[in-house]
């Protein structure tokens, strides 16, 4: 069997057409060999069912958000600009960032002439500067780099020759001269290498390689950082390509502990056991396989003589207990992950794993994601996110995304972060504002780097790459409601009107009646740390219903505004009672009999495109009329005017998270108050 195209040859080769009205292609170049930063942890559990699909289970495992510091959207104005081919690794050393791709000419500014300088080149990160000391002639393209240990360059990719010397696929340079470093060894000799990683001093090499420094290895090894020499211990093998093709590990990661490897490529087996395009390795002592696998990249997927393989790019976070993936392969919702963002749990073990969080971008590819400061990254050609209602549209829920994007790693929710891949009006003559791929993304010291194969960024000429920096971004913490057992009750008891009623979790005090005048037409409501959310009814709006929000600090409710234009395709109206927590909008629907949820983030107030259902026993749900959380409880009102509170232990699943036996009445309705209206919430003030 014949290596496929890209590697045989990184600089050659072709791409099936472009599907419908985006391009689609299999082999999407992603290449960011190095050292990461990651975010996340992990609590609660939960399990989910598709509304209007077949039931579908996630895994049981609910994230809590965390603070998280956003790059800035500007991408900085400093960096040089590179022509044909795409960007596809960076590394830094010092001050000095070292850029690798197909790329052949450069050049400072958009009005500067370009300069021949073919596949890897080094700029100043400060002013942007080209080196003209830093100068390697290599015959191929650079595919992978990190800095190695005691100042060198590791550089990975399609090449034969560097500086007039054989060095097949790797080699490391003085990053100051680019000259050979002749004593680290390392090198492969029947296959090209698609990217390294470094952790302490063991290096993970990965491609399309069957020999690695003389040794058989079929796409992974591991090498001596320091001398390039071969680890013999290290025996993981990736064999058997799908569709005909030879097999070959496309991206890795490793856990910031170094005990964990995860490996992505189009082989379907790992030590001879089934791994269909995924597999985890044990590297803590001799690497072992994992007891890891999923068949989620499975028809309705496009087929593979389309898509060789659909797992782009892996990254672990920060404390290495989970890991992102992005993917092509065609619209694969609801039973497939194609063309999605999907976060899976290090410790889970077995076969027929499911992603914690799924979004789907409706047919689009994700060719490059990264994990920094709480928040993931992702880069692509795709034009929406939370959009696993639509197929190459924007379906109900989409949030428009072109190209390049933030995440929450809780949810997998966009967040309010959206420069777009796009040119200006004044792109100088050549130039394209967009291209099918974002091959790399790369947190630097001083922020997100990016790569892709157009020119566009930001509303702005960044020629095959740029940086977005961190200066000029911004942090943002996660939002709940009050975790205090003693606040307040509000509920309401005429237009504009409500009730206060003191409560500690157990006994109501005497109400008194607040006149709100901007909390008109309310339905189901929701407290959320300083601001309330609430069901609007609006004449005119494509539901007849929207989601409103306002500043609430106990006093009046200030002048409401609509929570995102985004979310213009759902009728909340339905909503017969609501709460928020950890990233989740938990509600009943009028008529029907159950707990549901969907993500909605509040860092940009986006509502999930899919609804869950909650696994509960004993409440009858479509009785149920206002709800709140409070300190661990649900406390809900219902139709005969009852108020009463429940356990909420999202933890139990897949067993019930909520137990009506044990229920508690903590009030009858009255004359002067019944709980039968959706417009109930806790508040502290």
């Amino acid at each position: 069997m014949r290596l496929p195209a890209w590697a045989r040859d990184a600089t050659s080769g072709s791409h099936p057409p472009w599907r419908r009205s985006v391009p689609k292609l299999p082999h999407l170049w992603r290449f960011a060999g190095r050292r990461r930063t990651r975010a996340g942890v992990v609590a609660l559990a939960i399990v989910a069912a598709v509304l209007g699909v077949p039931s579908v289970s996630s895994a049981a495992v609910v994230p809590v958000p965390e603070t998280a510091t956003l790059v800035s959207a500007n991408p900085a104005d400093s960096t040089p600009h590179a022509r044909n081919g795409e960007t596809r690794a960076f590394a830094q050393v010092g001050n000095t960032v070292f850029v690798g791709g197909s790329f052949t000419q450069l050049r400072q500014t958009a009005s500067s002439p370009w300069i021949n300088q073919p596949y890897l080149f080094a700029y100043d990160r400060t002013t942007g500067t080209l080196s003209t000391t830093f100068l390697p002639v290599l015959d191929g393209a650079v595919n992978t780099l990190v800095a190695g240990p005691g100042g060198t360059l590791i550089v990975g990719g399609a090449f034969k020759n560097v500086n007039g010397v054989s060095r097949k696929n790797l080699v490391a340079l003085d990053p100051s001269t680019g000259a050979i470093i002749d004593a680290w060894v390392g090198r492969s000799d029947g296959g090209n290498v698609r990217e390294i990683v470094l952790n302490g001093n063991w290096l993970y090499v990965a491609g399309a390689f069957n020999w690695l420094n003389g040794t058989a290895h079929a796409g992974l090894a591991r090498l001596n950082a320091t001398t390039g020499a071969i680890d013999p211990t290290f025996n993981i093998n990736a064999t058997v390509g799908r569709h005909s093709t030879t097999s070959y590990v496309w991206t890795i990661d490793v856990t910031p502990d170094g005990n964990t490897l995860v490996v992505g490529g189009n082989f379907m087996l790992v030590n001879d056991l089934p791994r269909n395009q995924m597999a985890l390795v044990d590297v803590s002592a001799t690497p072992t396989l994992i007891d890891w696998s999923t068949e989620k990249f499975v028809p309705p997927c496009a087929a593979p003589s389309t898509f060789v393989h659909y797992v782009q790019d892996v990254k672990f976070g920060a404390d290495g207990s989970w890991f992102v993936v992005g993917t092509n392969g065609g619209s694969g919702w609801p039973t497939a992950y194609c063309d999605t963002l999907v976060r899976f749990e290090t410790a889970n073990r077995g076969s027929g794993q499911l992603a914690t969080w799924a979004d789907y971008t409706g047919n689009d590819t994700i060719t490059s994601v990264e994990v920094a400061d709480n928040v993931i990254y992702l880069g692509g050609h795709f034009r929406w996110l939370n959009n696993p209602n639509g197929v190459d549209v924007a379906g109900p829920g989409a949030v428009d995304r072109l190209g390049i994007a933030a995440v929450t790693p809780a949810t997998g929710m966009p967040v309010n972060w959206n420069p777009r891949r796009s040119g200006s009006a004044s792109m100088p003559a050549g130039t394209s504002g967009w291209g099918s791929s974002v091959p790399v993304l790369w947190r630097g010291t001083d922020g997100l780097y990016f790569g892709h194969n157009s020119d566009g960024m930001g509303e702005e000429y960044h020629g095959r790459l740029g940086m977005f920096p961190l200066a000029g971004g911004r942090t943002f913490t996660p939002k709940n409601p009050p975790t205090a057992t003693t606040g307040n009750l509000y509920l309401s008891t005429a237009p504009a009107t409500l009730a206060r009623v003191p409560f500690d979790g157990t006994t109501l005090g005497t109400p008194t009646t607040v006149s709100q005048p901007a909390y008109t037409a309310a339905g189901a409501t929701w407290r959320v740390d300083d601001r309330i959310y609430w069901s609007h009814t609006v004449a005119g709006t494509p539901t007849g219903s929207r989601i409103d929000v306002s500043l609430f600090n106990g006093g009046a409710i200030g002048s409401p505004w609509e929570a995102s234009g985004y979310n213009d395709w759902y009728n909340p109206a339905v909503w017969s009672g609501a709460f928020f927590l950890d990233g989740r909008l938990y509600y009943t629907r009028t008529g029907a009999n159950n707990l549901y949820y969907r993500y909605f983030e509040i860092d940009g107030n986006y509502l999930g495109a899919t609804e869950f259902t909650v696994p509960t026993t004993g409440v009858p749900w479509s009785g149920v009329r206002g709800m709140a959380w409070v300190a661990g409880r649900i406390v809900y009102g219902a139709t005969d005017g009852t108020l009463r509170s429940v356990p909420f232990n999202p933890t139990a699943a897949p067993s019930a998270v909520v137990d009506g036996t044990a229920a508690t009445v903590l009030a009858l309705a009255t004359p002067e108050l019944s709980w039968s209206t959706p417009s109930t919430f806790f508040s502290v003030q």
